[in-house]
């Protein structure tokens, strides 16, 4: 057991931090005034860097790296804002590494690599107006007919929505019940019978924007179904990648905010002396890095356990809702430590509180990530509607 990056992974991690930190504080300025994603030419250039598909196999185009080089290097972008990092999070744990365990061969070795070139970028639609914690009351559905899937439906809260190239699509795909039916679809944006509603205002997930899938006898080919029928733990287990790069986001809004605010004590006075020398600020510094240190490698350890594949629902669901909840509180207390710095629009700390309440209701809340603890731990499933 060692806690300590490589010196390949501390020179990758020093990389973005050098490029994160020089080139995208003004873009995330921009995004957040805008709520537009990051530019095509912005992912064009994470592409060159090699910041996309860190974690998928040369082969497909990624940089051939693990689990944990993608998350040290998502947390360096989500310090600067959730909107800069967020093709980083989609390439490297979202819905691009479903495609790539579970897709045809045919559609994984055509849309992966277009991901790691920046020539895509794809989002993932689960939710539904009727289905969020409880998915597997979603009712999009797709029926074959001949060498297409004909997919009806509405999905909400798509992250992307609008915006992406391509949406992987949680929908039943027979008449079973429950689980039994779901399986997920590919749809590239611009498929005739997809629309795209309003973007949504949210609190923050600015140049994030979202907004609901309309499917209208929306048909797409076979060869587009990730998943079949059935899959849903297969889906599930994906997701548990996705937890981690969600608890990362989270993690980096506090960690981002650490460092703003051990920057700022040292430098503002009050009472003719640094504010870094009050006891009370000494304590709030302390307990601000215990719990960043702690989400940081609680998600390592679901990641470097998954090295061979994918994470346990309990090592991801641990790391993400323990990382939504000290997200929530660190940028809080950062917040306060800067007074009326902290709360102005100038600075970019509002922002990441705001972001930080986002990520622990993305993803699975809070709350659900305790209830996939607990059966976790105890071996068995609870059934929420008894």
């Amino acid at each position: 057991m060692n806690f300590r990056l490589t010196d390949e992974q501390r020179q990758l991690q020093a990389t973005a931090r050098d490029f994160a930190r020089a080139e995208l504080p003004a873009i995330a300025v921009e995004l957040e005034r805008d709520n537009k994603p990051p530019s095509h030419e912005l992912v064009l250039r994470y592409a060159e860097m090699g910041f996309l598909g860190i974690n998928v196999p040369t082969a497909l185009g990624g940089l051939g790296a693990g689990n944990i080089e993608a998350l040290v290097v998502l947390e360096e972008f989500a310090k600067i804002s959730s909107a800069v990092a967020f093709p980083i999070f989609e390439s490297s744990v979202g819905p691009v590494r479903a495609i790539e365990y579970f897709a045809p061969a045919a559609l994984r070795d055509r849309v992966v690599p277009m991901v790691c070139r920046g020539e895509m970028v794809i989002a993932v639609s689960m939710s539904e107006p009727d289905a969020g914690s409880a998915l597997t009351d979603l009712k999009t559905k797709g029926v074959v007919r001949g060498d297409k899937i004909v997919l009806n439906g509405t999905k909400r809260w798509c992250s992307g929505g609008g915006h992406s190239d391509a949406y992987l699509v949680y929908c039943r795909l027979s008449d079973e019940p429950g689980a039994r039916s779901i399986g997920a679809v590919l749809v590239e944006k611009g498929t005739p019978g997809l629309s795209f509603g309003p973007n949504e205002s949210l609190m923050g997930f600015r140049g994030i924007p979202s907004s609901d899938l309309n499917f209208d006898d929306c048909e797409v080919p076979v060869g587009n179904i990730v998943v079949p029928a059935g899959g849903f733990r297969k889906l599930m287990e994906a997701f548990d990648l996705e937890r981690c790069g969600n608890a990362t986001m989270a993690l980096g809004q506090a960690s981002g905010a650490l460092d703003d605010v051990k920057e700022y004590v040292l430098q503002r006075k009050q009472f003719g002396k640094p504010i870094a020398d009050f006891q009370a600020v000494q304590i709030k510094l302390a307990e601000m890095q215990m719990k960043v240190d702690a989400a940081r490698l609680l998600i390592w350890r679901a990641a470097a356990n998954a090295e061979d594949g994918l994470p346990s629902v309990l090592e991801s669901s641990i790391g993400k809702c323990f990382s939504n909840t000290i997200a929530r509180e660190v940028t809080g207390d950062a917040l306060q430590l800067m007074g009326a710095y902290g709360y102005s629009k100038e600075f970019p700390m509002e922002r990441r509180l705001r972001d930080s309440w986002g990520w622990g209701i993305a993803g699975g809340a809070i709350d659900i990530q305790k209830t996939n603890i607990a059966s976790a731990m105890l071996g068995r499933r609870f059934d929420q509607r008894r």
